[in-house]
């Protein structure tokens, strides 16, 4: 293999496929990424055996070949050299760089001995426009569990159909729910659990995506393509390719825990609640992390208000009051905060609404002016 390509760009490849590189494993060159020549572009790969991540630079190739090399190794050379031209060849799985002043020679893993990457052949295709995949991404994919005690809630349960993406997370304590408009409709409904860490590599390549997010899902529902054909780097754009396997199993039927009715509901400004949430949070880290909420109904002229408070007998006690348009009942009912902060965390809009019907009964947060977004959260029992 001979090429050269822009520090620059292989530096922006290196680190888009560097988050799929196995940490720990005992497959050794998992811990290398993979280069190869294809259709006169260099092509980088790297796969903890779970996740794959392939993305395709421009290249001047004078010679094909493939090799590993360790992905630390290579990346951190390829980061400290100058913004030049860098000439790769390789022999005898050893790779050598020149750039400027300045080369190197790596020793390397067959290509042959690399996980091979999954193609997906006959699959159901999906588009979805980037913001769209990674906003709903975002607000769902935190409240997936991190333990595996029940593998299938450490994934986020997806939903094709008709003409939108439905995605669920939850761990036990609090359920994410949104729903995203699809760029082309769909016939035939189809559901997959994705691993809630794919996802989350996948959100970090979406900021820079232009094009829609073409997914594929192969037949036997094992694993799932994200395909994005226009990921800046440097001076032009690159094709990135997502591979991940899929959880087996079924996910809960989340939508008979989404309560229907209410006795409270009270609207507020969301960066206030999380102002307040988080003041509160600092009493609550030796109280169990326990929020607690009171919801004031206004009187005449005066708005109503809900008070958040929370306390420790260690350290001791905070209350702050943020003004609400409540309606029905005065109500309390106490959260975990970092729920709280988190949900608010990820909401766009200006104002949210918290639902409420009994201090022991799950309380819902919907962002005021849009009804793809709905988080339920389980209260935690305290003495009042």
């Amino acid at each position: 293999m001979k090429l050269s390509c822009l520090q620059e760009n292989l530096s922006k490849g290196l680190g888009i496929v560097g988050r799929a590189v196995a940490a720990r494993t005992t497959l050794p060159i998992a811990s290398n990424v993979l280069l190869a020549t294809e259709q006169s572009r260099l092509k980088l790969s790297a796969t903890n055996l779970e996740i794959a991540v392939t993305c395709w630079l421009g290249a001047k190739v004078e010679e094909d070949g493939a090799t590993t090399v360790p992905a630390r190794l290579l990346t951190e050379f390829v980061n400290s050299l100058p913004s030049d031209t860098i000439v790769i060849k390789s022999s005898d799985h050893n790779l050598e760089l020149k750039c400027a002043r300045f080369e190197a020679s790596m020793s390397g893993l067959p290509a042959d001995d690399f996980p091979p990457i999954p193609e997906i052949a006959d699959a159901s295709v999906f588009q979805v426009e980037p913001e769209a995949l990674r906003l709903a991404i975002n607000q769902v994919v935190f409240a997936v569990a991190s333990e595996d005690t029940r593998p299938v809630l450490t994934g986020v349960c997806t939903e094709f159909e008709g003409e939108t993406l439905t995605m669920a997370a939850a761990d036990g304590f609090r359920l994410a729910v949104h729903k995203a408009p699809l760029a082309t409709s769909v016939e035939e409904r189809v559901e997959v659990i994705i691993p809630g860490r794919s996802l989350q590599e996948l959100s970090r390549l979406l900021s820079e995506q232009q094009e829609p997010v073409e997914i594929a899902i192969s037949p036997n529902k094992s694993q799932i393509l994200f395909r994005l054909s226009s990921v800046p780097i440097g001076s032009s754009t690159s094709q990135v390719e997502v591979v991940s396997q899929l959880l087996q199993g079924t996910f809960p039927n989340y939508r008979q825990l989404i309560p229907q009715t209410h006795s409270t509901r009270a609207v507020t400004s969301t960066s206030e609640f999380l102002r307040a949430t988080k003041t509160a949070s600092i009493f609550a880290r030796d109280g169990s992390g326990i929020v607690r909420l009171q919801m004031f109904p206004g009187e005449e002229l005066s708005p109503g208000k809900i008070s958040v408070s929370a306390r420790s007998e260690q350290v001791g006690e905070n209350t702050g009051e943020i003004d609400a348009q409540v309606e029905g009942e005065p109500a309390k009912i106490a959260f975990n905060g970092r729920y709280i902060m988190e949900v608010l965390g990820v909401v766009q809009e200006g104002q949210i609404a918290l639902e409420t019907t009994t201090p022991s009964s799950p309380g819902v947060v919907r962002p005021v002016g849009s009804d793809r977004y709905v988080h339920i959260i389980m209260p935690m029992f305290v003495q009042w």
